[in-house]
């Protein structure tokens, strides 16, 4: 019966201890600014990034010149990435802003549809995207964070997966871009 009891203890308590660190999106609710995608992604931003590999190791670094625009609940967010090595990349979202702080979203190089959650400054959203590695072509999961931190910054954090397993991280500084006169 000890050994039993051995046996089931050490799964429960892993269990318990890897479902108290998780963050849902919920955990965020309240607090300020309050993050509205069609609010930050609206016009001119700039953004700053690094690609790690699972061990955390500094892979590449990359700008994005973004540009955002709206129509009611329509979005679409236009990506230019010019990476470290000179790559450029092109990524057009179109966004869909849905009841009660949802959003979905789609782009060529997305699996299906991306589906995300904001609460308070925090916004989630998960999708499986295609990168090319060594002339083959991954799709890799990828879990998203935005933090907005004020009126023209966010932070986005991005663990991406294969398999459940993580084959590395994104990090973006992303900010809008203020005109000469101090004003968006």
């Amino acid at each position: 019966m000890k050994i039993l009891a051995r046996r089931l203890w050490l799964p429960v308590v892993l269990l318990t201890l890897l479902s108290a660190c998780s963050t849902t999106v919920n955990h965020y609710s309240g607090t300020q600014p309050s993050f509205a995608m069609e609010d930050f992604f609206d016009g001119q931003l700039k953004a700053y990034g690094m690609i790690q590999n699972r061990s955390g190791e500094v892979i590449r670094r990359f700008t994005v010149d973004l540009l955002g625009t709206w129509e009611g609940a329509n979005g679409l967010l236009e990506e230019d990435f010019i990476y470290d090595d000179g790559e450029t990349q092109r990524r057009v979202w179109h966004l869909v802003k849905l009841a009660d702080g949802h959003y979905q979203g789609t782009a060529s190089d997305v699996e299906g549809v991306a589906a995300g959650t904001t609460q308070g400054f925090a916004f989630n959203w998960s999708y499986t995207l295609e990168i090319e590695v060594d002339d083959t072509l991954w799709a890799i999961d990828l879990d998203d964070w935005i933090y907005q931190i004020d009126a023209n910054r966010v932070v986005n954090r991005t663990e991406m997966t294969k398999w459940g397993f993580k084959v590395g991280e994104i990090t973006l500084v992303i900010e809008k871009e203020v005109s000469p006169q101090g004003s968006l």
